[in-house]
């Protein structure tokens, strides 16, 4: 089994890259939080030179609250001159027998073999080592890029137990379907920034209060950007191979983990 599906299903949601819930971070650190950004909205995940990853938050607002309900709807990929998009279908009832996935490389959809059944893969034959697999028949896959990134996405719904345990007001219209995703990188640099990418800086020191019931990121400002694919949040590293030889290279420790 890959070492990064044996984590998320043996430790679900508590190992470092780890991205799940109404967001819940595991840094590369260790160090769990939560960035709640806003609904609507696209957020940088990660971002170095040669590698940048947004996050669509949806949600709901909470008139009870200073902040939104949020959930990661789809994330972008990009590195080199490739893109991958990953998303979550919008629905009303869910069906755990029913795809809710939707990808595209470089604007293209994909389409994993169907009747779907685990492991059915998917090869770019633009590019050999870009490959998408199947982790279970529906909604589940591993994205491998090698020598950049794999990443595990699963497609879940708010159930109305959660939504009643946490108050988010869940209706029938809309299960907020959304991903749970987990991250390992293989060649970060040290220059990394993002709301998860700073987190796996050898120099870099949590600000988060970790005793708090639930310790949250701030600074949405810093990480926002416009689009899905754009890569103009203030901490963009994208493309800009002089950040490097400023800061150095990434530990060994945090890439691998």
């Amino acid at each position: 089994m890959d070492w990064l599906m044996k984590c998320f299903l043996d430790k679900g949601c508590n190992y470092p890259g780890a991205v799940c819930q109404d967001p819940r971070f595991v840094g590369g650190d260790g160090i769990t939080f939560y960035f709640h950004g806003r609904k609507d909205q696209d957020f940088c995940l990660v971002s170095d030179k040669n590698l940048h990853i947004n996050a669509h938050f949806i949600g709901k607002r909470n008139p009870k609250l200073k902040r939104d309900f949020t959930w990661v709807q789809s994330i972008g990929i990009m590195f080199d001159n490739h893109k991958i998009l990953v998303a979550a279908k919008r629905t009303s009832t869910w069906d755990d027998n029913e795809d809710h996935l939707v990808l595209s490389f470089d604007d293209k959809p994909v389409s994993l073999s169907l009747p779907t059944n685990v492991g059915s893969k998917w090869d770019s034959h633009i590019l050999p080592e870009v490959s998408i697999s199947r982790t279970s028949n529906t909604n589940g896959i591993l994205i491998d890029v090698s020598n950049n990134f794999r990443i595990t996405a699963n497609v879940v719904p708010i159930t109305h137990k959660e939504s009643k345990v946490h108050g988010y007001g869940i209706t029938d219209e809309d299960c907020f379907a959304h991903l749970e995703v987990g991250f390992k990188f293989k060649n970060l640099s040290d220059a990394v920034d993002g709301v998860l990418g700073q987190t796996y800086r050898r120099n870099y020191e949590s600000k988060i209060k970790v005793n708090d019931p639930m310790p949250v990121m701030g600074g949405a400002h810093k990480f926002r950007t416009s689009g899905i694919f754009d890569t103009n949040c203030a901490v963009s590293r994208f493309g800009k191979k002089d950040f490097n030889a400023k800061v150095g290279f990434a530990g060994k420790g945090r890439n691998s983990l």
